[in-house]
């Protein structure tokens, strides 16, 4: 007997109102990037619901989309000249309280209610877009994350979230200042290496802490596959991409696992 996720998202339910939202983000952000030739791909738990699912995990709260790092600063451009008014383009420079290393679509009429969005210009429900770049390796990548995540983060200011004591925030944040020259130069010297190497590993922007391997071939040439009922664009080879971040994926996790963020979430006409 096939399992009923209605109780999870069934209609009308506030999860369901708030992924049919999310939905509208991903259907303009795949206008802009078709009308401008970008090429994005549904990524991690956004791409294991269109395969499992034929749309959302229905217990998911979130949208994630990837995009090559060559092609980010030129989407970054569009998206912030072409987006509907009740969308906006939110990353580190657009948000001095933006701590993440890769960009969202926020929507204006609704809320996300995550901690650490608190400081943030805007809170409401979003669509991630993370970016990936040719690497060496996965442990490389490791070291380098250790320090850059951090410099970067604190030069975002994310010590106004997590550290109460401005003495101890002015002493990080003059640490990180002292770093990130040698941090900078470090992802600099990888990007190098990688560039001339001969693997098709692909690594998730430095300072975003998700380790697990993507492969050039299993991306492009790109396709399509259904989601809620539209075409977006996925890697080409779906099964082992999702192997590589999720091992059996088509084995539905505990009851006890099936979880969004954990967090409040409105959604407003």
């Amino acid at each position: 007997m096939k399992e009923d996720f209605s109780k999870y998202n069934g209609e009308g339910t506030p999860l369901r109102k708030a992924q049919l939202r999310m939905l509208e983000i991903l259907i303009e952000v795949d206008r802009i990037c078709k009308k401008h030739n970008i090429p994005y791909w549904l990524d991690s738990g956004t791409l294991l619901g269109a395969v499992r699912h034929g749309g959302f995990i229905p217990w998911d709260d979130d949208l994630d989309i990837t995009v090559m790092r060559k092609d980010y600063k030129r989407l970054r451009k569009v998206l912030q000249e072409e987006l509907p008014e009740q969308f906006v383009f939110q990353d580190w420079t657009t948000d001095k309280y933006a701590f993440d290393h890769y960009g969202r679509v926020k929507d204006t009429k609704s809320l996300f209610d995550y901690p650490r969005f608190r400081m943030q210009q805007y809170r409401g429900l979003h669509l991630d877009i993370f970016v990936v770049e040719k690497g060496i390796s996965m442990r490389v990548k490791k070291k380098i994350d250790f320090l850059f995540g951090r410099v970067f983060r604190t030069l975002n200011n994310y010590g106004y979230v997590v550290c109460h004591s401005t003495l101890k925030r002015k002493f990080i944040y003059l640490s990180a200042i002292f770093l990130a020259p040698i941090v900078y130069l470090l992802v600099g010297l990888e990007r190098l290496v990688a560039k001339m190497s001969a693997n098709d590993l692909l690594i998730l922007s430095f300072g975003t802490n998700f380790y697990s391997k993507r492969h050039k071939s299993d991306i492009f040439p790109l396709q399509e596959i259904e989601f809620e009922g539209h075409l977006f664009y996925s890697p080409n080879n779906v099964h082992e991409f999702l192997t590589h971040i999720y091992g059996e994926y088509q084995k539905l996790p505990p009851e006890e696992q099936r979880m969004g963020h954990g967090v409040k979430v409105e959604v407003y006409d």
